[in-house]
C-alpha cells in the first residue's frame, strides 16, 4: 500500500515517511527513541527508551508506578504483553465496606505497578541494546531538568489543587511549573539508576520495594513486600477480529480493547456509509454503545469473567447486535465501569520490520497522589478501576487485576503488519481504535490525516460529544436520529493518537496535534 498524502482536515503537521520511525506524545521522548535506534537499537529498544523517558518528562500521565501493555510484531507474528499489576493480598471486599465506589486517591487506590516489569521482560526477549542504555535520556532529564511542554504544563497547573492533601506529591511536583520552565527531578535519579543496575529487582524485591511498602505501612495501606515480589507480567496471545479485509489485534481483558473489536465486528455486517457523514457516525456510535455496554457488564481480570471474549465476538452474537441498529438512536442503560483520561502511548518501527505498540499509564492524572519520599515514584491509582458490586466479575479481590482502559492496538493484513497505533485517553481509547481503523482502511487516509480528523465520543452515560470541525448539518442529523449530542470543547476528551503504517518499503507515521509530541524518523 502506498499512502495517500492528502490532508483534508486543518492540521499543522505532515505525515512522516522513513525507514525507522518513533511516534510519542512528548518531543524529548521521541528523541530518546530515535537516539536508541541510531545507537544500534531496534524498534523495541526505541520504544523502551521513550517509555522510560516519558516517566520523567510527562509525569501528569505516567511514572515509575504505572502499568503497561504492549503488542509487538517480531517478524513472524504479533505477540502481546500484559504488565498490569494486581490488587494487594489485603484487598478483600470487606476492606472497602461502607463505600459506594473504590477510592480514586490514597493507598486504597494503589495496585502493584507493572510498567518496570514490562521494560525488563521486553528487553530480555527482544532488545539489542544493553538494558542500562535505555535509561540514558531519562536519567539525564531527571538530573539536569527538562523544559516543561505546553500541554503538560496546562494539565499540571489544572491539577495543583487536586493533590493538596498529599504533601509528598507537593514536595516532589511543586511548585507547579509553567510551560518552558525547567523542572528537575533529582529524587528520581537514584530510582532510575537502581532499576537500571538491578534490571528491575530493586523495584520489586530491593530497596525501592522496601521504600514503597514502608510508606504504605505508615499510612495503613495494604501494599506488602510479597505483593511486589510475587508480581509477574504475562505474555499473552492477542485476540484477532476480522474487519473488511484486515484484522484488529488487541490484548485480552482485563483491558477494554475487546470493545473496539466488538464494535468493528458489528460494523463489518453493515454497508459502508459515506466518509464523515451522519449516517456513518450514527452506525459507528450505535455499534460503540453496544460495545461499551458489553465492556461494562463483562470485562474484568480474564480469570473472573463469566462470558469469554470468544462468546462476545461470536458471529451469531454480532449479527444479532446488528439487527438492533436502525435509523434511530437506541437506548441502553449507562455503563458503570470507572474511566480515566491520562495515559502515554507510543509506537515505533525499524528498518528490519519490527513494529511496537506500547502504552503505560498512572490511570488518572498523576495517579493516587502517593509519591514515595526520596524516590520520585508516583503510584498509580488503577485500583479505582475495580467495582464494589460482589456480583460483578470486576469486583475487587486479593491478587486480582482491575479493569483497564489502556490498550495498544495493532492491525495486520494478509498475515503481515499493517498498522501499529493507539489513541491514549481513557474512555476514548477503544472508540479511537474504531475511528482510526475505519479511516485508514475503509477510506485510505494516511495516519496523520486520520489523526487530524474531528472525532466523536460516546460518554460513559451514552451521550455523544462531537469535536469542533464536525459540520452543524451532521450534528443536526444525529440529533434528529435521537442522539443526545453536544459539541465538546475539552480537547482531552478526544484523546491523542500515535500511528505508524507499514508501506511496501518503510513506514509512514502520524502524531496527534492534540498532544505535544511528534513522529520522527530516519
Amino acid at each position: 500500500m502506498v499512502y495517500h498524502p492528502e490532508q483534508r482536515y486543518t492540521s499543522a503537521r505532515s505525515p512522516v515517511a522513513a525507514d525507522n520511525l518513533v511516534a510519542t506524545s512528548q518531543p524529548l521522548a521521541t528523541e530518546a527513541g530515535l537516539h536508541a535506534m541510531r545507537s544500534g537499537g531496534n524498534a523495541l529498544d526505541a520504544a523502551l527508551a521513550a517509555a522510560v523517558t516519558l516517566t520523567v518528562v510527562e509525569p501528569n500521565n505516567n511514572g515509575l508506578g504505572s502499568d503497561a501493555f504492549a503488542l509487538l510484531w517480531d517478524g513472524q507474528q504479533v505477540v502481546g504483553l500484559n504488565a498490569s499489576g494486581r490488587a494487594p493480598a489485603a484487598w478483600s471486599l470487606d476492606r472497602f465496606a461502607g463505600r459506594k465506589r473504590m477510592p480514586e486517591l490514597g493507598w486504597d487506590s494503589v495496585t502493584v505497578p507493572g510498567a518496570v516489569s514490562s521494560w525488563v521482560a521486553l528487553s530480555d526477549r527482544y532488545g539489542k541494546l544493553p538494558f542500562e542504555a535505555l535509561f540514558e535520556s531519562a536519567i539525564h532529564y531527571a538530573k539536569n531538568g527538562f523544559l516543561v511542554g505546553p500541554k503538560s504544563a496546562f494539565y499540571w497547573q489544572l491539577l495543583e489543587g487536586h493533590y493538596s492533601d498529599y504533601p509528598d506529591w507537593i514536595a516532589h511536583f511543586g511548585p507547579v511549573p509553567k510551560a518552558g520552565e525547567r523542572f528537575m527531578r533529582p529524587d528520581m535519579v537514584a530510582s532510575l539508576e537502581a532499576i537500571r543496575d538491578s534490571k528491575g529487582e530493586a523495584f520489586y524485591r530491593g530497596e525501592l520495594a522496601s521504600a514503597m511498602v514502608d510508606a504504605s505501612t505508615r499510612a495503613e495501606g495494604g501494599l506488602a513486600l510479597a505483593d511486589l515480589a510475587n508480581h509477574t507480567c504475562e505474555w499473552v496471545t492477542p485476540i484477532a477480529q476480522s474487519y473488511r479485509g484486515v484484522e484488529l489485534l488487541e490484548i485480552p481483558p482485563n483491558g477494554q480493547g475487546l470493545a473496539a473489536q466488538i464494535a468493528l465486528g458489528i460494523l463489518s455486517y453493515l454497508p459502508l456509509a459515506e466518509l464523515d457523514s451522519a449516517a456513518l457516525m450514527h452506525q459507528q456510535i450505535e455499534a460503540m454503545k453496544i460495545a461499551v455496554h458489553a465492556a461494562s457488564q463483562h470485562f474484568a481480570d480474564a480469570r473472573a469473567m463469566f462470558v469469554s471474549p470468544e462468546q462476545l465476538l461470536e458471529p451469531g452474537s454480532l449479527e444479532r447486535a446488528v439487527k438492533s441498529i436502525g435509523g434511530q438512536a437506541a437506548l441502553l442503560p449507562p455503563v458503570s465501569l470507572p474511566v480515566g483520561e491520562d495515559t502515554v502511548y507510543l509506537t515505533t518501527a525499524d528498518a528490519d520490520g519490527m513494529m511496537v505498540s506500547f502504552i503505560q499509564s498512572n490511570f488518572k492524572a498523576f495517579g493516587s497522589g502517593i509519591v514515595i519520599p526520596g524516590t520520585g515514584i508516583s503510584m498509580q491509582n488503577r485500583g479505582s478501576g475495580f467495582s464494589l458490586d460482589p456480583a460483578h466479575p470486576n469486583c475487587v479481590g486479593p491478587g486480582k487485576r482491575p479493569f483497564h482502559t489502556i490498550i495498544p492496538g495493532f492491525v495486520t493484513q494478509s498475515g503481515k503488519p499493517a498498522l501499529s497505533f493507539g489513541v491514549m485517553g481513557g474512555h476514548m481509547q477503544h472508540q479511537g481504535h474504531v475511528q482510526m481503523v475505519s479511516r485508514i482502511f475503509d477510506f485510505g487516509q494516511n495516519p496523520q490525516e486520520a489523526s487530524d480528523a474531528p472525532r466523536w465520543h460516546v460518554y460513559p452515560d451514552l451521550k455523544v460529544g462531537l469535536e469542533q470541525g464536525i459540520p452543524q448539518a451532521v450534528f443536526d442529523d444525529l440529533k434528529a436520529r435521537g442522539h443526545d449530542v453536544r459539541y465538546e470543547r475539552q480537547e482531552s476528551v478526544f484523546g491523542g493518537a500515535q500511528l505508524i503504517q507499514a508501506l511496501p518499503s518503510g513506514y509512514v507515521g502520524g502524531s496527534d496535534h492534540r498532544k505535544e509530541g511528534y513522529v520522527g524518523g530516519f
